[in-house]
């Protein structure tokens, strides 16, 4: 069963509610394009700096141009690609050139039921992508993000609801499903971000951390990662059930900078079976909320990584 585990207050956040971000350093994966681009406009546009971390330099250059259109903050551009290790070890050394600090890191870059891949360390495309990516760019850059008491923010999905993280074929090499691959991805990013957050409150670092998800927003999520009836199905859905994707995007940007936010809450439309509409406490479902298994779940990530979150939280 599925349950609301904050009471946050408030029933329709909207982005009106940030307070002015002038001085703040925000750093987004894929803020290029979709939900990732739309929170970094907005909170651009409330006075932010703003880091877009893409892995398509010519699309990444695109946007920064765009976003400088609109927004007051200085905008940067690192190179980042979540499926090579290597890319993700350059990425810090990039950001350390631009920053000192973190207020905030959104882990909002990610694919959605692609055919089999491999990451570049061997790991299944979108679990390796979508959660342990990010779960080691996060212990990399956490000293910066300590230094301002700052964010981590991780989008997950409804689609966590029909997750199930397999233990014993995490790469579902055995059995590979796009669909359940997908699931398992996006459950594994709403365990994280409670068990990360329950970490970081026992080590009083004064960093915090928050979930969300965009419900059923119009990106190009849908288009470049499905293939077959899926893709077609998207097609055929989008137009119809898809929210823009600035709505999409306020679930993130409450996470990142709204006063409202509550660490280790998770937030979402609410309507239509979360797919759309306000953003308040979303649904979260039952498995994501057992704490011996999100303590699994973060020993095998970073068993996997090979890194070992103890040395940055002291």
């Amino acid at each position: 069963m599925a349950q609301r585990i904050t009471d946050s207050g408030f029933k329709d956040w909207t982005e009106e509610r940030l307070p002015n971000l002038k001085g703040k350093v925000y750093l987004i994966t894929g803020g290029n394009s979709g939900i990732g681009f739309e929170a970094a406009k907005m909170l651009g546009e409330a006075g932010a700096s703003l880091i877009i971390a893409a892995r398509n330099q010519e699309k990444g250059e695109r946007a920064v141009a765009k976003l400088n259109e609109t927004v007051s903050g200085k905008v940067h551009l690192v190179s980042l690609d979540l499926a090579d290790r290597a890319s993700i070890e350059s990425c810090d050394k990039q950001v350390r050139e631009i920053t000192t600090k973190l207020d905030g890191l959104i882990n909002n870059a990610g694919l959605m039921q692609t055919p089999k891949q491999k990451t570049q360390d061997g790991f299944e495309m979108q679990f390796g992508v979508n959660h342990l990516g990010h779960f080691l760019l996060n212990g990399l850059l956490f000293d910066l993000i300590e230094k301002a008491s700052g964010r981590i923010v991780v989008v997950s999905s409804i689609a966590h609801k029909y997750g199930r993280i397999h233990w014993l074929d995490p790469m579902m090499d055995k059995d590979y499903d796009p669909s359940k691959a997908y699931c398992q991805s996006k459950l594994a990013n709403l365990m994280y971000a409670l068990e990360l957050n329950r970490r970081l409150k026992a080590a009083d670092t004064g960093v915090t951390a928050y979930a969300c998800h965009p419900g059923y927003s119009k990106t190009s999520l849908q288009s470049t990662g499905p293939t077959g009836f899926f893709n077609l199905l998207y097609k055929v859905l989008n137009p119809v059930m898809g929210q823009d994707p600035k709505q999409g995007a306020l679930p993130t940007v409450l996470c990142a900078a709204g006063k409202e936010a509550r660490p280790g809450g998770y937030y979402g439309p609410q309507n239509f079976r979360e797919m759309r509409g306000p953003v308040s406490d979303a649904l979260v479902e039952e498995k994501a909320l057992k704490k011996d298994r999100q303590k699994q779940l973060w020993e095998m990530s970073e068993e996997l990584v090979g890194f070992q979150w103890d040395k940055v939280l002291k």
